[in-house]
């Protein structure tokens, strides 16, 4: 028998997760309600042109009308609450009221961690922090709920001035990305406009019968800072060096928020060198920088712990295989992403690697 087609309720619809899961849902022919700031850029309107997409313009905070609207006739959701937007927790407390009261029956939330409850020393990240308070809330609710956390995005390189993923092209036509991650530490990578959608389509699919109450990694490779330098390298054919600095330089204008966001990264993984995903959940090197070695971990939830541990990716490539890694994402998307932003170092002259 074929899936039942069904309703996706989500928030922040041209962000890169939630447009990833409106595309990949809708070529199945489900229908999408999604909530937007605003009608106007080209995702938007490339949206507003797939069948089956109502778009609700307006903010979510002190929204109720809006937020009641967005699940009305939904079946499952798919929340990426945006910081930027107004009082994170607010909002994201106020969804989660509201899919209960409609009788949602998979709410996926995209959560991220909250380092300073694992260690008394690390930060608590705030652009982080927010979302782990929301995902105990709803865990707190009772919703059927999963909670997917995202890698770091392919798609953040960029060579504008901006802080923390600058792909630096120098005069002698090398590359070169500055960071604070130490070099040897591996981080979790995905590229997530093409394999957000993917994944959570299938945690749809599977049911929360499957996926209650677990937390999921997005993360489709983990790859050191050194090895993305040489991805890069290979993919663009020039050389590519990774040079850690503690110290993020901020070369342009940049939120207020954000500023104390990487003031905090400064101190997590420059200082301390945090595993990005702290937990039992999650699988990390047991000793030293690179190494090979992991710890035992549970695969999905701290109630369920696995007797063998698998690795960090493991479960986003059982959802999807045909994720997009950073050296493909290197050679097929960021020149054109980079044209997009008035480039024009892909008709250079390349130096030979």
């Amino acid at each position: 028998m074929p899936d039942a087609k069904k309703t996706v309720a989500l928030v922040n619809g041209t962000g890169r997760q939630a447009a990833s899961v409106i595309r990949a849902v809708t070529s199945l022919g489900w229908k999408v309600k999604a909530q937007v700031h605003s009608m106007e850029g080209l995702v938007a309107e490339e949206l507003e042109e797939l069948e089956g997409v109502t778009l609700l313009e307006g903010s979510l905070l002190d929204n109720p009308v809006l937020i009641d609207a967005l699940f009305e006739g939904a079946q499952v959701a798919f929340i990426n609450t945006f910081p930027n937007a107004g009082d994170e927790v607010k909002i994201g407390k106020a969804l989660a009221n509201a899919a209960k009261k409609r009788g949602i029956q998979h709410y996926i939330y995209s959560s991220m961690p909250d380092h300073s409850t694992h260690n008394p020393h690390w930060p608590a990240l705030p652009m982080w922090a927010s979302k782990f308070t929301v995902e105990n809330y709803i865990r707190q609710l009772g919703l059927p709920a999963t909670f997917v956390y995202a890698g770091i995005y392919n798609n953040n390189f960029t060579s504008l001035a901006y802080p923390l993923f600058c792909m630096d092209f120098k005069d002698d036509d090398t590359l070169e990305w500055r960071a604070p991650f130490h070099p040897d530490t591996k981080l979790p990578w995905l590229d997530a406009e093409h394999d957000v959608g993917p994944a959570v389509l299938q945690l749809f699919k599977e049911g929360p019968k499957k996926w209650n109450g677990h937390r999921v990694a997005l993360a489709f490779e983990n790859l050191t800072p050194n090895q993305v330098c040489v991805a890069f390298g290979r993919a663009l054919a020039r050389p590519c060096r990774y040079v850690f600095d503690p110290n993020i330089e901020i070369k342009v204008p940049i939120p207020a928020g954000y500023r104390e966001q990487l003031a905090g990264i400064e101190v997590l993984f420059g200082r301390f060198n945090a595993p990005y995903f702290p937990g039992p959940e999650f699988q990390y090197p047991s000793k030293g920088r690179g190494s090979g070695e992991t710890v035992t971990a549970a695969r999905r939830s701290s109630e369920t712990i696995r007797s063998k541990p698998k690795k960090l990716t493991s479960e986003a490539r059982e959802l999807w295989g045909g994720y997009r890694g950073i050296e493909e994402y290197a050679r097929e998307v960021f020149p054109l992403e980079e044209e997009a932003n008035g480039k024009d170092w892909m008709t250079a002259k390349k130096v030979s690697t």
